[in-house]
């Protein structure tokens, strides 16, 4: 090869790293202007789970409502767009897709569901796009390989101790049965009961499945009633655990329920009115009517200045917390962000308080992990938390 051919080789060589570099850092600052931050948000919005991703959205544009009226982050506003999935993988990696290539966000924001996030966090992953507070306690989330997901809430593992825990010490129940939505999800949910009941020498009695976006649930509950559980344990949504719990009612038997958080707690106690009363839900985030917690307090009035028309709840105050972490974090990064920085300092800081309270994230979680506690349904639809069942 002569001189000549090999320096331009040398040349161009240096060219293409150059463009490889500029096209990196313009990736990891899309979605950046000079007077906004842009997020993206891909959910169930629509359908019957829908409670869920507009839930999650209020609590979200809540928080950024609030932040933006004391001038944003460094000047910017933070923006949100939120796309339809249906609670459906297939959808939910459309519209991720067209949050990332056309809508160009800088980072994504209160995603719904086990499913719908195993079948996204691969383009998230390979984007290394910011997967901020998704509204899931699914394990593989947890894989400290996947340093672009930011995870707040406990995990479905630990809801399920702290169930198994209660039923078994509280009452002294062994009769345990399990309704689980048959994916990745219920499945999730039912690995973590095993687990607890293999620690305390218990299997589970019965188990009753059904599919995701349906309330078919009739076989499921032919299935658990031949043994006459004393608690059924329930990894769902609202919509087909209120069905679940309503027939259940009518057949005479009277079993202990207790309802992942990931159900909606709200959108069940208003779907099973008078049923209702005595239903018991795990929960991850602080008490949404305790106005002594500061988080709360604020979370509150954040909600009423945004809409006057919204009561407390307990999905929208996590995607609250959800957005108030990445508002927290952003500030920390300074005025010039990038999403690979964002995501290092999160995963270095490790703890923020968002109002008093402490929100861990990363390997902190491992010593801090977020705390789980129960509720219980009124007669009235309102919730009652309590430290024993």
């Amino acid at each position: 090869m002569t001189r000549s051919r090999l320096a331009t080789r040398i040349v161009l060589a240096i060219a293409l790293t150059a463009v490889a570099a500029v096209a990196a850092r313009s990736d990891d600052e899309v979605g950046i202007s000079a007077d906004g931050i842009l997020f993206g948000q891909a959910a169930a919005l629509e359908g019957p789970s829908s409670a869920l991703g507009q839930r999650m959205r209020q609590g979200i544009v809540a928080a950024f409502t609030e932040i933006n009226a004391k001038g944003g982050v460094h000047g910017r506003k933070l923006r949100l767009i939120s796309r339809d999935d249906g609670y459906d993988p297939d959808r939910s990696v459309a519209q991720t897709l067209r949050l990332i290539d056309h809508d160009k966000v800088f980072a994504l924001i209160g995603a719904v569901g086990t499913p719908t996030a195993m079948a996204t966090i691969p383009i998230t992953s390979a984007h290394n796009v910011p997967f901020i507070g998704p509204f899931t306690g699914a394990e593989f989330l947890r894989d400290p390989e996947l340093s672009n997901v930011v995870n707040i809430r406990a995990s479905y593992s630990a809801e399920a101790e702290a169930w198994i825990k209660h039923l078994t010490e509280d009452r002294r129940y062994t009769r345990i049965g399990i309704f689980y939505q048959d994916d990745s999800f219920g499945r999730d949910g039912l690995a973590g009961v095993k687990r607890a009941l293999a620690k305390r020498g218990l299997e589970l009695a019965a188990e009753g499945t059904f599919e995701r976006n349906t309330r078919a649930v009739a076989s499921a509950w032919r299935m658990l009633r031949r043994v006459e559980p004393e608690a059924i344990v329930m990894v769902g949504t609202y919509g087909p655990c209120a069905e679940f719990i309503k027939l259940a009612r009518r057949s005479g038997l009277h079993p202990t329920f207790v309802n992942i958080s990931f159900v909606g707690a709200n959108a069940l106690a208003q779907e099973l009115g008078p049923d209702g009363d005595g239903v018991v839900v795990s929960q991850v985030v602080p008490f949404p009517w305790d106005a002594s917690i500061r988080l709360v307090a604020d979370y509150q009035a954040a909600q009423k200045a945004f809409d006057p028309t919204l009561t407390p709840d307990f999905v929208s105050l996590e995607g609250y917390l959800a957005a108030r972490l990445a508002a927290a974090a952003l500030e920390k990064a300074g005025p010039n962000p990038t999403r690979a920085g964002l995501l290092r300092l999160i995963n270095e800081v490790g703890r923020f308080d968002i109002s008093g309270t402490l929100v861990t994230t990363g390997t902190r979680m491992i010593d801090t992990p977020p705390k789980v506690f129960m509720t219980v349904i009124q007669k009235d639809g309102t919730f009652r938390a309590v430290d024993r069942l």
